[in-house]
């Protein structure tokens, strides 16, 4: 597919704050019609369309429950236009804050089911609501969002980061099952984000430490990975299908 990123309709799940919120002012930005996704957060995923203009529009799903995100593709279908983009941003409920982590000794398998259940069961259960759409439009763009942390767990985020290793292989293995219609799937990977909701609780120290190891000398925005989510949706993208691309300064490689 090779549309401009103002022609896309683009989905982007947990988008009422945050990272997310940062990718729906970036397309929205570049002319893209946007749903943004929330699942608690009505009233800031509502500012947020209120913000962007009318090409924007809050749709809530819980991303865990099949039928809710069938339903909400559907309705953005029928109010932006068939999605041609699905950035799968959704969280967990999570804090970046390595004190308060839950250890090893003490991580259960509901600790981890939980964070997978959106990481992996959300991406699962957007690529099947947005297939047929993909295939009456002839092609398609999946952007996964991932984290650095899989390459370097320098805090060990075990659920976190268990999650979003999995959806990272899923990314690639998407991406052999859907090329053949034309879909590009593909994951940005970021370090820790100066500043998001999930990081408010990471002390200053830290940031500081990560800007001081990080070649470019700042800890990556929200902003700066919601254009590199851009170039995966643009037509410059359109031969590049299951890579992991890691937006973090060059603090770590892949």
């Amino acid at each position: 597919m090779t549309t401009a990123i103002h022609d896309h309709t683009v989905l982007v799940t947990g988008a009422g704050r945050g990272l997310g919120a940062a990718i729906a002012r970036a397309f929205a930005r570049e002319g893209a019609r946007v749903a943004i996704n929330y699942r608690r957060s009505a009233e800031a995923a509502q500012t947020l369309a209120d913000e962007l203009g009318d090409g924007a529009v809050a749709f809530a799903a819980d991303m865990t429950d099949p039928a809710a995100v069938t339903n909400m593709v559907q309705d953005v279908a029928d109010r932006l236009g068939p999605p041609t983009v699905l950035v799968h941003n959704a969280l967990a409920d999570f804090s970046f804050d390595g004190d308060a982590r839950t250890p090893l000794e003490r991580m259960s398998w509901e600790d981890i089911a939980a964070q997978t259940q959106v990481a992996l069961g959300g991406a699962l259960h957007a690529i099947n609501a947005l297939r047929p759409h993909f295939e009456a439009t002839g092609g398609g763009r999946v952007i996964t969002i991932g984290t650095n942390l899989f390459h370097n767990p320098v805090v060990p985020y075990h659920d976190y980061t268990a999650a979003k290793g999995a959806l990272m292989a899923f990314t690639r293995t998407a991406a052999r099952d859907l090329g053949p219609l034309g879909v590009t799937v593909n994951m940005v990977a970021g370090g820790l984000l100066r500043t998001t909701d999930a990081s408010a609780a990471t002390p200053d120290a830290v940031f500081d430490l990560i800007a001081g190891q990080t070649p470019l000398g700042h800890v990556t925005t929200p902003e700066e990975l919601a254009d590199a989510v851009l170039f995966f949706a643009s037509p410059w993208a359109r031969a590049v299908t299951g890579q992991t691309l890691i937006v973090d300064g060059g603090l770590v490689c892949g």
